[in-house]
């Protein structure tokens, strides 16, 4: 090759230059499809002016176009539901707030089981019978739910004396030993809803920490007993902590129930220096029920069954197969779905914040609304200084106890006994608290919405979602005590239904004030509608 003389060189393009920093074409604040999309095309016409300068809507690069910015859109919601997630405040979902919870120390309860006054009645035949005993298996009492047509089984157990009832008899037979008469009835008895279930097992794992994963579920709130025998030191029977963290001893027999979001339950046991720890080759029993919720929520005298027992006669002999009529003597009460997103978020807080004490009054107003009874039993609490006396160390814990998602009743003296001995073990030790029925102020709402004519058709449709939405308003996590009712806030979240020009409460024209014991508590409520 001859060298014509002339030098040529592409040294330009090595230059840099404002044209190839395509960054800065980039809209970093984009974040739903359509800006997304805008952006994407502006960065086309901005960089590709003579590739491609189809924009029109059939065209196929503008379909990679849109495809992009739905990844994009998708993303950034994504982004946003992760980051809302991780905060208490505005967290959604029920894993997320169970996790957080799980993190300062706290779980969310599952269902919890409805409960019943009981009576057995049976013909002893001529005989003079003085006992009848029920067989763990006997105990089961099967009817059908009246609000979804499913099973529903309860478990009878029994009264004592002073009121209380003994949850460890799970594996036991029961005994009512009564005077000598030709047909008894037994009234020391209680229905607790939820199926019996035993599990058996041997501790083989070499972890410090031992756990038993019970295999069926909705496992019940606080109807867990652990019986362990092997090791002189480690057998006998574990009772369940809200933490064994907090206040175990290295030998205390106690557990901790962790559940899941289907309310399948690991019982969790200490590690020998917070809790005893079970030791291998040691076998348990494990009892527990599994069911709960609102549907074991029955009206009197709804249970109406028959089952065997065994009698036993004055003179010491035994008849089995005996029939025996079982039927609740009350309402089944208490039975509730798993502990609501809203309540975790207003209570946890306070109760992380006591410390596993009570010294403020927002202490004991925090213990008193988590506490759960050991049949499960949940209510609604408020702490006053007691107005009466003179020293600020005397308290009073207004309660009331949960009888549905929807309902508050008295609290039951067994209740009571169990709130003030749980309060004892945790206040301070010149505080007095005092256990006080609360006071239940029911309200009758009458609403009338106001419809446009197109929306005739869905007349029925309508007022059963504006009903509904009026129920969960008035659900019970959603009142406190001392919480005034302004009709114009009901009115406000009726009007979230976008078919719903306008509502009115016409039976209330101001904001209902309540005192520092009472609780507002829906009664009777009507709907009516009108096209405008």
């Amino acid at each position: 090759m001859v060298f014509d003389g002339t030098v040529k060189s592409d040294f330009l393009k090595f230059i840099p230059s404002e044209l190839q920093s395509k960054e800065r074409f980039i809209n970093f604040a984009a974040a739903d499809f359509a800006s997304l999309r805008q952006n994407l095309i502006e960065y086309a016409k901005a960089n590709f002016p003579l590739d491609y300068n189809n924009f029109n809507e059939s065209d196929f690069g503008i379909l990679l176009i849109e495809l992009m910015a739905a990844i994009g859109h998708i993303q950034s919601h994504k982004s946003d539901y992760l980051a809302n997630e991780n905060f208490l405040r505005t967290a959604s979902e029920r894993a997320s707030v169970r996790k957080l919870m799980e993190l300062i120390g706290i779980r969310m309860k599952g269902p919890i089981a409805a409960a019943a006054n009981a009576s057995l009645s049976f013909t002893s035949d001529g005989t003079n019978a003085s006992a009848l005993t029920l067989s763990p298996a006997q105990r089961a009492v099967s009817i059908t739910s009246p609000e979804d047509g499913g099973a529903l089984t309860y478990t009878l157990y029994k009264v004592n004396a002073d009121g209380s009832i003994n949850l460890t008899d799970n594996t036991d037979s029961l005994e009512w030993v009564f005077p000598v008469s030709g047909s008894p009835v037994i009234t020391s008895a209680v229905l607790l809803e939820g199926a019996l279930v035993v599990e058996t097992g041997t501790f083989t794992g070499p972890e410090s920490i031992k756990s038993i994963r019970l295999s069926q579920s909705p496992y019940v709130e606080k109807s867990a007993q652990v019986f362990i025998d092997g090791n002189t030191t480690t057998n006998g029977v574990y009772l369940e902590e809200e933490n064994i963290y907090f206040a175990s001893g290295a030998t205390d027999k106690v557990f901790q129930v962790v559940s899941n979001d289907n309310f399948a339950a690991t019982l969790v046991f200490g590690d020998s220096t917070i809790g005893q720890a079970p030791a291998v080759g040691d076998r348990y029993t494990v009892t527990y029920r599994v069911g709960g919720g609102s549907r074991g929520n029955i009206e009197n005298g709804f249970i109406n069954s028959e089952i065997t027992g065994t009698s036993r006669l004055d003179g010491g002999a035994s008849v089995t197969g005996v029939a025996v009529t079982v039927q609740n003597t009350s309402q089944g009460t208490g039975g509730s779905e798993a502990e609501s997103i809203a309540k975790v978020k207003r209570y946890a807080p306070l109760k992380f914040r006591s410390q596993d004490r009570c010294v403020t009054l927002q202490d004991y107003a925090a213990f008193a609304n988590t506490f759960a009874s050991n049949y499960g039993s949940t209510g609604k609490a408020t702490a006053v200084v007691n107005q009466a006396n003179a020293t600020a160390n005397s308290l009073q814990i207004f309660v009331l106890e949960k009888a549905n998602d929807f309902q508050l009743i008295q609290a039951t003296t067994e209740y009571k006994l169990q709130l003030q001995e749980a309060l004892d073990a945790k206040k301070m030790i010149t505080d007095d608290p005092v256990i006080v029925d609360g006071v239940i102020r029911t309200l009758d709402v009458n609403v009338n919405l106001s419809l446009d004519r197109k929306f005739k058709r869905d007349k029925a449709q309508i007022i059963a979602r504006a009903r509904n939405t009026i129920q969960n308003y008035f659900r019970v996590d959603n009142f406190e005590f001392n919480q005034d009712f302004n009709p114009q806030d009901l009115v406000r979240v009726i009007l979230e239904e976008p078919q719903i020009r306008f509502a009115e409460v016409t039976n209330i024209d101001s904001t209902i004030e309540v005192d520092y014991n009472e609780i507002i508590q829906l009664n009777n409520f009507s709907v009516t509608a009108e096209f405008i």
